[in-house]
């Protein structure tokens, strides 16, 4: 087969399932040979009972002694090797060397109020309801400009630009020429539609009459910013011809922002307004910050699956900077699975659509596991709900779990690839 088909047949989680199998076996194989009793041993050799060693199992005698090997206590073994005593036919044994080997790690589950961790990643915004943009309120020429760059502070009022506008000049004159009217009839009619041109142009009652009263009219128009704040965004420079209403700068308040987080979809259920959202930064190293969730969007991204959850900061000291990256944690309680018992993930090998753990005896004396299958429930981010299969109290392994099956195959016994999907 070519290897383009092969790629098309495995998709990465399969190759990923297939080394874990790979390594759980090669694991299994090794604790199997080298710890286990391998088959052969009698369970009497002349009449007489027989003891022998997991770590050697060549070493049999007819009494309880030591290893003279490894200096391991003896044990009394039957017909295929393996210890003596009632055990379940699938179940697997190891010794105290094999644990310590593969990493064998357990834990004893119990019912408790379940929380969902959830992670989210995002960026600081601007509040949008703090941003404003300064626009031309005439056509001309860019003279000057007395903003040098974005992130520049500005106060309301201030001057940023000097237009030289013909636009301007021939209002202005159309201005002089109708206070010369005789007719007081028609040049208050004029004047009057003179002025409010030049007032739509935000040009104040001040500066009219000052034209009118030294009869000379200006080119020249200074745009002034109508509200304080950072400029976040500069679209002008001298020698720019700009049309009325064109955009030159974007002014917002940055005493205020907004974390935006992004969440995907699955986990919109448990995500609800006045959560409270951890959240730090790697520009930020060391600091850890919280907000609740003030706004989420009712939309989702098509393309990512995503939704946007907003959580407002102060920011009366700018440490937050726009479009800064950040990371949070949202823990959710989940109060419709209450006095559930909680499985970690580690303890989980997955079947195609089963699921199955792997239990210890509790009544042996010896590490005794047995393989049994388990209905999950909600996806807890590090951990799941147990609908059925696994009792409180009862213990399961969360580490190497996949070294216990890979032996249960190497025996012969039930194990993860022998269940009927």
């Amino acid at each position: 087969m070519k290897k383009e088909n092969l790629k098309k047949i495995l998709s990465k989680q399969n190759l990923k399932t297939v080394l874990y199998i790979l390594t759980g076996v090669a694991a299994g194989f090794i604790i199997t040979y080298f710890f286990l009793p391998k088959s052969g041993t009698q369970s009497k050799e002349n009449g007489k009972a027989v003891y022998s060693c997991s770590m050697d199992p060549q070493i049999r005698q007819d009494h309880p002694g030591i290893c003279p090997i490894c200096g391991m206590e003896l044990t009394p073994v039957d017909k295929d090797g393996n210890p003596t005593g009632e055990m379940n036919a699938d179940a697997v044994a190891l010794s105290d060397e094999a644990m310590a080997l593969a990493n064998i790690e357990t834990l004893v589950v119990w019912k408790e109020d379940a929380e969902k961790e959830i992670s989210l990643f995002g960026s600081v915004k601007t509040d949008q309801r703090n941003e404003q943009t300064q626009t031309s309120y005439v056509s001309g020429r860019v003279e000057k400009v007395f903003v040098n760059a974005v992130g520049d502070k500005i106060n309301k009022g201030q001057a940023f630009a000097k237009i030289y506008s013909p636009e301007l000049y021939s209002a202005q004159m159309e201005l002089l020429q109708a206070n010369k009217i005789e007719n007081e009839y028609q040049r208050n009619l004029l004047l009057k539609a003179a002025k409010e041109k030049l007032l739509l142009w935000n040009i104040e009652e001040k500066q009219i009459n000052e034209i009118l009263a030294s009869q000379k009219a200006n080119p020249y128009i200074i745009l002034t910013a109508n509200t304080s704040g950072t400029v976040i965004e500069k679209n002008i420079s001298q020698g720019d011809y700009v049309q009325q209403g064109s955009p030159l700068l974007k002014i917002a308040d940055l005493s205020r922002v907004w974390i935006v987080f992004s969440a995907y979809e699955k986990d919109m259920p448990f995500i609800r307004i006045g959560q409270q959202i951890s959240f730090s930064s790697d520009a930020l190293a060391g600091k850890q910050f919280f907000g609740k969730i003030s706004y989420i969007e009712e939309t989702l991204d098509s393309e990512t699956r995503t939704f946007g959850i907003r959580v407002e900061m102060n920011n009366a000291n700018r440490i937050f900077k726009p479009d800064m990256y950040v990371k949070g944690t949202l823990i959710a309680e989940l109060k419709e699975y209450k006095d559930k018992v909680v499985l970690p993930k580690s303890a989980v090998l997955w079947t195609g659509k089963r699921s199955v753990v792997y239990i210890k005896d509790k009544e042996s004396e010896k590490n005794v596991f047995t393989m049994r299958r388990v209905e999950l429930g909600a996806d807890l981010g590090t951990s799941y709900i147990v609908e059925s299969g696994l009792e409180e109290g009862e213990e399961v392994v969360t580490n190497g779990a996949f070294t216990i099956d890979a032996s249960a195959q190497l025996e012969g016994k039930a194990s993860m690839l022998s269940e009927e999907d």
